[in-house]
């Protein structure tokens, strides 16, 4: 009785180690698209922080909602590298997924700090309208 027990426990540990070990290798040969990602949903988070706390105050569900917005993106981008790297032709799936991820981000990025007052409006507009020149120019 006491050997299938020590078996079942040394079994269930080998197999965490091994998907433990798995997802370390995986972050690390990836690190620089976590970091891009965290870095930029915590510095969304950091001008939206300062924008909602200039127009309203400080809403600690609002705050939340930003270590919600990585803990997401972080599944959703270790699911797409894991799927790359099992399948030898879908390494098009980061820049299909993750790139408007990041534009949206970026935007919103900036379009927060310019509520917070760290960017002027004109510059925010100047810049979103060079990057959608086919919908004109603001007035």
């Amino acid at each position: 009785m006491m050997n299938t027990s020590k078996l079942i426990l040394s079994s269930a540990s080998m197999t965490l180690a091994f998907i433990c070990s798995y997802f370390m290798e995986l972050t690390m040969q990836n690190a620089e698209q976590y970091l891009a990602i965290a870095t930029l949903i915590f510095a969304d988070g950091f001008f939206g922080i300062c924008a909602g706390i200039k127009r309203e105050g400080f809403k600690t569900y609002k705050a939340i909602k930003i270590i919600r917005t990585l803990f997401f993106w972080t599944i959703i981008l270790t699911v797409i590298l894991v799927i790359e790297k099992s399948i030898p032709g879908a390494g098009w799936l980061s820049e299909t997924v993750v790139m408007p991820l990041v534009v949206l981000q970026l935007i919103s990025a900036l379009k927060n700090a310019s509520m917070a007052g760290f960017i002027k409006t004109e510059v925010l507009n100047d810049l979103l309208d060079r990057i959608d020149r086919h919908k004109g120019v603001r007035k």
